[in-house]
């Protein structure tokens, strides 16, 4: 049996006073003022418990990992006809590019990149009666958690600061791949990403990722077939154009953000969240992703 406890906080350990924890990201203004020395990595078994280290009750927002919940509520509510609209394949560029989506005729590599995740909205803004609000109450439900909100500094953060989205979103306007108004659209998107909660929070929103499709309570959310393709999506797009690097190097399914976060999963086993503000050059979380190539080292558990 694994002493998960004794390996989380060897690798808390080790990594804590890293004389290089990465630069916060600083063009989302409210971002910018996060203290780069937060840390946390919380850990839930299917079977065996939960462990914890660090700030694991410090919210902060979650961002791009916002992109996983949308596309499985898209996905639950349209199926198929989603890839319609954007495809499945790994973009090799960064989360923000511009040149990829007009050579490839307004159609989004994958749903993580921002194009895509923007393409996910507007199906969502279309579908949905109260879109924020219904959206919101969907990730609530999924953690089984109504303390869950949006931190409404950091949407307007974002809503101010945002031009490449903008760019990038009347871009797929152009394209006839956006059907709602450009600023809608982006006013849902700035609010999804700017979700806030804690480790544990969003640890146990991703229970479903790992159980099967089924929420902490048990509800089916995802049918087999949906969770196998989000996951695949994870895994091969969830780290943007580190996404090999990610694969190589840890080995799940994973999902990481500008607010520093990363959730991975490893499905009918675990789920687990690191939390460290400070971000490498790619936009990754550097501390997070390092302590998560030491666990799934320590403990020799991935999907491969």
């Amino acid at each position: 049996m694994i002493d998960y406890k004794t390996a989380l906080d060897e690798i808390y350990s080790t990594l804590k006073n890293a004389p290089n924890k990465g630069k916060v990201a600083r063009y989302i203004p409210e971002l910018a003022q996060i203290d780069p020395n937060n840390f946390a990595i919380y850990l839930n078994t299917l079977n065996d418990g939960a462990y914890g280290v660090g700030h694991i009750d410090t919210k902060f927002s979650i961002q791009s990992i916002s992109k996983v919940l949308t596309l499985s509520k898209a996905f639950a509510l349209k199926g198929n006809a989603i890839w319609e609209r954007v495809g499945v394949e790994p973009s090799g560029n960064p989360f923000n590019h511009i040149s990829l989506l007009e050579q490839e005729q307004g159609i989004p590599r994958n749903p993580f990149i921002n194009s895509g995740a923007i393409v996910i909205a507007d199906i969502l803004v279309s579908t949905l009666k109260n879109p924020k609000a219904d959206f919101l109450n969907y990730v609530r439900e999924l953690a089984n958690d109504n303390s869950i909100d949006y931190n409404y500094k950091v949407a307007e953060s974002e809503k101010n600061t945002g031009f490449k989205n903008y760019a990038i979103t009347n871009l797929l306007k152009s394209f006839n791949n956006l059907h709602n108004d450009v600023d809608e659209v982006l006013d849902f998107y700035f609010h999804q990403c700017a979700i806030e909660m804690d480790c544990k929070q969003l640890n146990t929103t991703f229970h479903l990722f790992a159980n099967q499709g089924k929420c902490i309570k048990n509800k089916t959310h995802l049918d087999i077939s949906k969770l196998k393709r989000v996951n695949a999506i994870m895994l091969m797009c969830g780290f943007y154009d580190q996404a090999g690097d990610f694969a190589f190097d840890v080995g799940l399914p994973g999902k990481s953000g500008v607010g520093g976060g990363i959730i991975a999963v490893l499905p009918n086993q675990y789920i687990i969240t690191t939390w460290a503000p400070g971000l490498n050059k790619k936009g990754n979380s550097l501390l997070g992703l390092q302590a998560l190539e030491l666990f799934t080292t320590k403990t020799q558990q991935s999907i491969f």
